[in-house]
């Protein structure tokens, strides 16, 4: 354990600003001496005591509740302190000050949680569901982090460990008695095994990829050429007037971006400037910015009038291997039906954004384009590495099948074990220093 990991550390757990109470927390091994210089009474584990707070002069700096939980039964496993004081940003600052003189350090982002990581606490996956329960942004990512930080995702995750471990031994056993009549490696038995850690493993990415959904949601660019209507779906989607609606056009000159959610799914809606020649510099800066937006999109809808629908011009200007649905608006005026198309030019759909005609079409081909199932109750949160580690995994069983056809005992054996350090990278029972300090270093202080 290196010296950092040793010291005290302490930090305001309460956003910052004025509120009605704040909170220090303090985890270390000076807990009860910082505790007996701040506080006059004596502490009883896990008892609620209101006190003084004092500086070193013995002056009150503020009165409030004092809990003492210690360890390893406490969040950090260490012995624990919080003080719940009035949150006021000067006398919060002030009794952290006095802390800090005691011989604690200021936290760094997420010590507390990466010290419940430390000491076993919680794992990796789980940790991160702390940082994502507070970052989410929809009723169903918050009860998705629950399942993760209850240990949904580890549970299953360890359950694919030991199966791979437990096969990788009967593989490296049979290789062993190679020269006897029986055949263990052609029975099927193992290439039975495998593709059932293989089926697993395709379930848990799948789910994974829901997590990450509703974690990161996914951003879409409205695209199109001025007066198409993506201000108007803008407002549509958010339900309410976040754009500038008009007949002129031009109206966009900036990016528009707003976050909202359809089923529990967490979208970045971006309206752009309409995408044409320009000699006004606000509007190609307005283009210019609609374009870079277009290169980091997830979907772009390439909004289009159905009485004018010529686009090839436009078309020529997106990335060659984006994700494109044309929405054909306006429909209302030519008396046509809203109909969704599918074919080898990609999606279309046909709505009227002013009428309200189609937008159930859209929403679905919204939620479709990403395998998106609405509140699902087994869908725990995940990351993006989450899912990088589990194709990887996915990738290694794989190749063991491919060895197993070769009857090369050896070398499934290894692909196995890829697969299994790939999973551990999730739990973080396989995973570099420098993998935790990016991970914590995203956490809030105090946390």
């Amino acid at each position: 354990m290196n010296q950092a990991s040793q010291d005290t550390i302490a930090a305001i757990a309460t956003p910052p600003g004025n509120g009605g109470v704040g909170i220090i927390r303090i985890s270390g091994a000076l807990v009860l001496k910082i505790a007996e210089q701040i506080c006059p009474k004596s502490l009883k584990p896990r008892q609620a005591h209101f006190t003084d707070f004092l500086d070193a002069e013995q002056n009150l700096i503020d009165t409030g509740i004092i809990l003492f939980f210690p360890g390893p039964a406490s969040y950090t496993g260490e012995d624990t302190l919080e003080l719940q004081g009035h949150g006021g940003a000067v006398v919060l600052d002030m009794l952290l000050k006095r802390v800090l003189s005691l011989g604690a350090r200021l936290a760094n982002p997420g010590e507390f949680t990466e010290r419940a990581f430390l000491n076993n606490k919680m794992d990796l996956a789980q940790a991160e569901a702390v940082a994502d329960l507070i970052e989410s942004s929809t009723e169903q990512s918050v009860r998705s982090a629950q399942k993760s930080m209850q240990g949904v995702f580890s549970e299953q995750i360890h359950e694919l460990v030991d199966e791979l471990i437990e096969l990788r031994i009967y593989i490296e056993a049979a290789i062993d008695f190679v020269e006897e009549e029986i055949d263990f490696l052609g029975d099927g038995v193992v290439a039975n095994r495998v593709q059932n850690i293989y089926d697993k493993t395709t379930q848990i990415l799948k789910t994974a990829c829901q997590g990450r959904l509703l974690r990161d949601g996914m951003t879409v660019v409205l695209a199109g050429k001025p007066n198409a209507g993506k201000s108007s779906l803008l407002n549509a989607l958010s339900g309410y007037q976040a754009a500038i609606v008009t007949d002129i056009p031009g109206t966009t000159r900036d990016v528009l971006k707003e976050r909202i959610q359809i089923d529990g799914m967490p979208l970045h809606i971006i309206d752009t400037a309409g995408l044409r020649s320009s000699e006004n510099a606000v509007e190609q800066e307005g283009i210019k910015r609609a374009h870079a937006e277009i290169e980091k999109a997830d979907k772009i809808l390439l909004l289009i009038e159905s009485q004018n629908p010529e686009i090839n011009s436009i078309l020529k200007t997106l990335p060659p291997d984006a994700s494109i649905t044309k929405v054909y608006n306006k429909i209302d005026l030519l008396g046509i039906e809203p109909e969704m198309v599918e074919n080898e030019y990609g999606a279309q759909i046909y709505l009227s954004i002013k009428t309200g005609q189609g937008m159930d079409l859209l929403i679905q081909h919204l939620k479709d384009s990403v395998g998106y199932e609405a509140a699902a109750d087994d869908v725990f949160i995940a990351r993006r590495r989450h899912i990088e580690a589990l194709e990887k995994a996915q990738q290694a069983i794989v190749n063991a099948q491919k060895q197993l056809q070769h009857k090369a005992g050896e070398l499934a054996a290894d692909d196995l074990r890829q697969a299994q350090n790939s999973l551990a990278e999730i739990t973080g029972e396989f995973s570099s220093d420098d993998l935790l300090g990016k991970i914590f270093s995203s956490f809030c202080i105090g946390k």
